[in-house]
């Protein structure tokens, strides 16, 4: 089965309105709205960071992670797109998310339930974090960040942020999962902030990856 776009929430543009493979959903969508596709040999998500993610669980709770390609148009500031070095021109994301090449990447979950294909936040923090085994954080930090690996290595890369009066002081790791206990705090996950304070996260690369279409 051919490849269909996924036009989220409010993403509109000339260069969908007019094809006959374009689907409105609502944004982030869920299983309602995205199971019935996973038959497609490949999801074009045009949306948000959000949006992608959305989409990129519902593979996961399908298990179609193997056999579905996903290619996205970012219509928004994008930290997807800066991460792996995707167009956002509308016109050129559009045709390299529907004809380019497929590239597996990283794949981080959460214990709470979600998925991270872009930049995951935690801020402020007062706790204990460990990348693997080490102990990376005892006290407190301006901000924890992770990202999947753009080096592909064990699946993520987490910043550690502390600001200080001249500018900021950064511990990078890259382990295959981060766990913090802390002091409740706020997390956002690709642009989507969590309902409710948390009191510990966990990060960690899932065991098949993302077959996010690049173009490379």
């Amino acid at each position: 089965m051919r490849g269909i776009v996924l036009a989220c929430g409010n993403a509109q543009s000339p260069l969908i309105a007019q094809r006959d493979d374009v689907v409105a959903v609502p944004a982030r969508p869920g299983k309602d709205h995205v199971d019935h596709h996973l038959d497609a040999d490949r999801l074009v998500v045009v949306g948000t960071d959000a949006d992608l993610a959305a989409v990129a669980l519902r593979l996961l709770r399908k298990e179609k992670l193997g056999s579905v390609a996903l290619g996205y148009v970012p219509v928004a500031d994008s930290s997807v797109a800066a991460l792996w070095g995707l167009s956002t021109d509308p016109g050129r994301a559009l045709d390299v998310a529907l004809n380019g090449d497929v590239d597996p990447v990283p794949l981080v979950r959460d214990d709470v339930g979600g998925v991270l294909v872009g930049l995951g936040v935690l801020s402020p923090v007062r706790g204990v974090g460990y990348s693997d085994a080490d102990n990376v954080l005892r006290g407190q930090a301006s901000r924890i960040e992770c990202t999947p690996d753009p080096d592909g290595g064990l699946g993520l890369r987490i910043r550690i942020v502390n600001k200080r009066l001249f500018g900021s002081k950064v511990r990078e790791s890259r382990p295959r999962a981060f766990q913090l206990g802390c002091l409740p705090t706020t997390a956002v996950q690709d642009g989507h902030k969590h309902p409710r304070p948390v009191d510990k996260w966990t990060w960690y690369r899932h065991t098949e990856d993302l077959r996010l279409v690049r173009g490379l």
